[in-house]
């Protein structure tokens, strides 16, 4: 049976006719339909099964807000669970299958359920868990994992494809309803580069559906209007199917474009995940209609007003021939006279306030409509669908007055303004009494690291619902923005006069009727897909979760996929009411990005098959690949570890690599080293607490070597420090540890020191470092000329921006190799370029490349150590004999007091020494020092460990650093150390140090 209006459907092209799938049943839809249009024009009332009880469930909203209308949408490679039909637009051959039930839609064994509903309340999974093992593993176990989860995991390959982008703006405005067109016209003429998007297919929000004017106009008008301006200016990106996922810090934000859900032949990519740097975020996102929590509220036919009111004018389908409208507030009586205009039947409209209400009630009785004051719902009739409704007092205990045949209800507990955006990152709530519901604090916003508000909320998110209110609020927001982004307009835009029907406050009624007792309670639903009744929130007060959160968790209530969009503000009523509390006392739950489910293929992008974990290249890669460099990996990098000639073994060619470095020149492509930008006031502050040694006290200019701790007390990083101003400090760290310790710095800045001001960014990929290595080193850096790379003029441990054979660069004076050095860094596509000028004005001096092993074994000469070779997570500075490196001054950082333990501070642990072989041979590497006896395993005891061991080509013979137990005290002792091959090495312990032990070569 079709539902289908002869009037309404604006959103429709009904010359065009779409085929369609729902459970192997074929329907018919028009383009423009929604899933959820089209099915409730097929008359298909029963959309799926409820996750606890497996309650009949309809379609009750019509945005992304819904909670009961989930498919499994498409089929093989195209499968994907738990998809909203109120947002799948419809498209030709589309299939879908209801989920959470068996055998059937219709007859779904689970339903047993709904007949044991006393026995399983609220927390009963907690209580479950807390049975004797034996119970919960052969008894309760089974049947939970079976019924855990909501709908099936795709079984086969994602044949689709996703993409990131990135953008820049100063002023991103989610929401393209009137509200958010008004901002991003406001913020786009006073000159702001402009992102205005919308999450669904259509401009314009609610207004076109809820009617008024502006300027004297319809507000139809008004929103073509401003879509033909703002697509004529070149300062404004227009997005639709794109929604406004998450706010994060510092202005950045995820938005999340559906590009081919509605034509899934289309090639490209399906979906697209932008990340987007803002200036300033206008959040024009409006406000989510509440359900009222009434003895079957949950049956299929009952429906949001608005949602009514949307099918109704947007798609022209009814829900029912005889709807019965029941509200606390004026909004609803627009649905009721939607549906009069359209030609339906409105029984009765039942509002929950005593008094009479303003001129849509005036309206609505001029239209023939009953309208009763002070009455509720005392129950809906029906099962699988509404067949009626019982109506009370609302201020009684739900004794019947009257029963009216009804196939649809259309409830309005109110409105609450989207506020996730605002909140994800720190924006604060107040509560409207006069409302009843949370708006924006604007005196709290979400704080950049300027210390300025970076969110702004426009319109119905804003708390403001008049037509005019929300124009002259949309105005002043947009042009606030574009101030607040460093852009002042020379003319501002005025707000457009604007009219719709005054409306009176809503009544603060959260359950009908207001007396109901325990029988109705429990059949009074707030969060539909997880079940969770009036009752469950109400036993949790009672057995003494007062924490809003704690009852979140305890009865699941907001932990659908909706998130709570429908239930939360209800369920908090309900709380404080129990609680004998106001509402602004319970609180809100907190609210997380993303604000709807986004698919985990938008998440990864393009990042699968050989791209899934892409190797890094630095921008001299491809010369390295065109010498024949033989390359390892190094984290995600891959290195060159030596570039072997024609006929050369690779231990030659790294002998040949470290002979003319030490003798002449030689270069190292050091790109890969993590460089991570500190800056802020308190950067100073936050690098004292990162390193052992002080680092606030190093002057710009100037360069300091640093040991990183974690909290245990181990050693996690090393490298170099430079300081280039007073608020900006660059990190050098290890080639694999370049993101693990930008991570490990967010997580300390963002967790414990989260008010200090600073802010980190891992630059590594944005600059090319090339070493220039050996006693020749300053000759060709002078022969490129440009600047002054004298001893006196860049000390060692000195940094120096200035220009080499006309190229841009920041030269650091430090030495990995122990011989005269420098580091050349500069921007990463120019970083061929200077290699080649390198190689050039290198070539009088036999330069050539070196690579990973000849540094290895240059810096073990010189008894520098590698982090993950001495270091192996359990290795603390000391062992190093590192306490040089080790502030005294300071009374605080990563890892002291770990240090101060007794097993830390015992003097017997292991140390770091240097071992040479008695018969020049090469120490096997990571062999174990045997000591006598055996442990409680039965296992031979151990003295120390090797931890470096090379053949020196620079001292011919075999060197090895070792951790050996109390090492510096036992110099001259020779060791025995059994190899792998069978062979025993004999090896004396000596100075860790091998190569030019005072440093003159590298101080030249």
């Amino acid at each position: 049976m079709s539902t289908r209006l002869s009037s309404g459907g604006r959103l429709l092209n009904k010359g065009k006719q779409i085929s369609f799938a729902f459970n192997g049943k074929q329907f018919q839809g028009f383009e423009g339909d929604t899933l959820a249009s089209a099915l409730l024009a097929n008359d298909q009332m029963l959309v799926g099964r409820s996750f606890k009880y497996h309650r009949p469930r309809g379609i009750v909203a019509s945005g992304a807000e819904e909670p009961n209308a989930l498919v499994g949408l498409g089929m093989g490679s195209k499968f994907e669970p738990n998809q909203r039909a109120t947002t799948t637009e419809l498209f030709d051959g589309l299939n879908c299958t209801s989920q959470n039930h068996w055998p059937s839609l219709e007859f779904d064994i689970g339903a047993i359920n709904n007949k044991m509903a006393r026995f399983l309340p609220a927390g009963f999974y907690y209580k479950t868990f807390m049975a004797p093992r034996a119970a919960w593993k052969h008894l309760f176990e089974p049947i939970v994992r079976q019924s855990a989860g909501l709908g099936a995991a795709p079984k086969d390959r994602d044949a689709d494809r996703y993409e990131h982008y990135y953008a820049f703006f100063d002023v991103v405005v989610i929401g393209g309803g009137v509200a958010g067109l008004q901002s991003a016209l406001a913020a786009a003429k006073a000159g702001a580069k402009v992102l205005l998007m919308e999450q669904t297919a259509h401009w314009g929000g609610r207004a076109p559906v809820d009617g008024g004017s502006i300027d004297g106009a319809p507000v139809d008008d008004f929103i073509a209007a401003a879509l033909a301006e703002l697509k004529g200016m070149e300062n404004v990106t227009l997005r639709t199917r794109m929604m406004g996922s998450g706010v994060y810090d510092h202005g950045y934000m995820l938005g999340y474009e559906r590009l081919t859900d509605h034509t899934p032949d289309m090639a490209g990519p399906r979906h697209r995940l932008w990340r987007i740097r803002a200036k300033q975020i206008v959040t024009a996102t409006g406000a989510i209609e509440r359900p009222l929590s009434f003895a079957g509220n949950d049956i299929p036919g009952v429906m949001l007003a608005g949602a009514l009111r949307d099918y109704v004018v947007n798609y022209g389908v009814s829900a029912g021939d005889r709807v019965v409208v029941v509200t606390n507030n004026d909004d609803a009586y627009r649905t009721a006279l939607a549906l009069k205009e359209h030609g339906l039947e409105v029984p009765v409209l039942l509002d929950a306030r005593p008094e009479g209400a303003g001129a849509l009630a005036d309206e609505a009785r001029a239209a023939g409509i009953r309208v009763e004051n002070g009455k509720a719902i005392a129950k809906v009739q029906g099962g699988k669908r509404v067949t009626g409704v019982a109506i009370c007092n609302q201020s009684g205990e739900g004794a019947v007055l009257e029963e009216i045949a009804a196939d649809a209800v259309a409830m309005s507990g109110g409105w609450s303004p989207v506020v996730h955006l605002w909140s994800h990152c720190g924006g604060k709530l107040t509560w409207d009494d006069a409302q009843a519901h949370f708006r924006p604090d604007n005196s709290r916003p979400p704080l950049g690291a300027d210390g300025q508000g970076f969110v702004k909320v426009a319109g119905a998110a804003n708390g403001e619902f008049g037509l005019n209110a929300i124009m002259a609020d949309a105005t002043a927001v947009g042009i606030a923005a574009a101030e607040a982004a460093g852009i002042t307009a020379a003319t501002k835009l005025a707000a457009p006069a604007a009219e719709s029907a005054a409306e009176a406050n809503p009544a603060a009624v959260w359950l009908m009727p207001q007396g109901a007792g325990p029988a109705l309670r429990m059949k009074a639903f707030l969060d539909y897909q997880n079940d969770v009744k009036v009752s469950d929130v109400m036993l949790a007060a009672q057995e003494g979760y007062e924490s809003v959160e704690h009852t979140k968790r305890y009865t699941t209530l907001g932990m659908a996929t909706d998130q709570g969009k429908l239930s939360n503000i209800n369920g908090l009523a309900t709380l404080a009411h129990s609680l004998n509390v106001d509402i602004p006392q319970v609180g809100t739950t907190t609210f997380r990005p993303p604000y709807t489910p986004i698919s985990l293929g938008a998440i990864a992008g393009e990042a699968r098959d050989e791209i899934f974990q892409p190797l890094r290249r630095t921008p001299i890669h491809d010369w390295h690949e065109e010498q024949g460099a033989f390359f390892e990996p190094v984290g995600h990098w891959r290195r060159p570890y030596c570039f072997p000639r024609k006929g050369e073994t690779h231990a030659q060619a790294v002998s040949r690599e470290i002979n003319q470095t030490r003798e002449a020149l030689g270069l190292l492509d050091a790109s890969t080293l993590g460089k991570i930008i500190v800056k802020g006031p308190d950067a100073g502050k936050f690098l004292d607490m990162l390193y052992t040694n002080m680092m606030s006290t190093l002057k710009p200019g100037k360069c300091r070597y640093g040991l990183m701790c974690n909290e245990n007390g181990f050693l996690v990083d090393d490298g170099v420090v430079a300081r280039i101003d007073e608020d900006t400090f660059l990190c050098h760290t290890t080639t694999g540890g370049a993101d693990r310790i930008h991570g490990h710095m967010e997580d300390w800045l963002q967790c414990e020191w989260w008010d200090w001001k600073v802010y980190t960014a891992n630059v590594t990929e944005e600059y090319a470092q090339i070493a220039v290595v050996g006693p020749k080193a300053r000759e060709v850096l002078e022969k490129l000329g440009g600047m002054d790379v004298s001893k006196e003029g860049l000390k060692f441990m000195e940094w120096a921006d200035g220009e080499l054979a006309g190229i841009p660069v920041r030269a650091y004076r430090i030495s990995f190799s122990g011989e005269l050095s420098y580091e050349i860094a500069v921007p990463a596509s120019l970083g061929r370029a200077l290699w080649d000028k390198l190689l050039e004005a290198g070539a009088e001096f036999n330069v050539m490349p070196y690579g990973t092993e000849a540094l290895h074994v240059m810096r073990a000469e010189k008894g520098f150590i590698m982090i993950g070779d001495e270091t192996d997570g359990t290795v603390i500075p000391q062992d190093l004999n590192m306490q040089w490196a080790i502030s005294k001054k300071k009374e605080d950082f990563l890892g002291k007091r770990a240090q101060m333990r007794t097993h830390m501070a015992d003097p017997n642990r292991w140390k770091l020494v240097g071992l040479e072989t008695l018969d020049g041979s090469v120490l096997p590497d990571g062999a174990y020092v045997p000591a006598g006896g055996t442990n409680a395993n039965g296992q031979r005891n151990t003295q120390g460990r090797v931890t470096s061991t090379y053949h020196s080509p620079t001292l011919g013979k075999g060197i090895a650093m070792a951790l050996v137990h109390n090492g510096p005290d036992r110099m001259g002792e020779v060791l025995e150390i059994p190899g792998t091959d069978g062979k025993t090495y004999k090896a004396r312990i000596c100075d860790p140090v091998f190569y030019d032990k005072d440093g003159e070569k590298q101080n030249v």
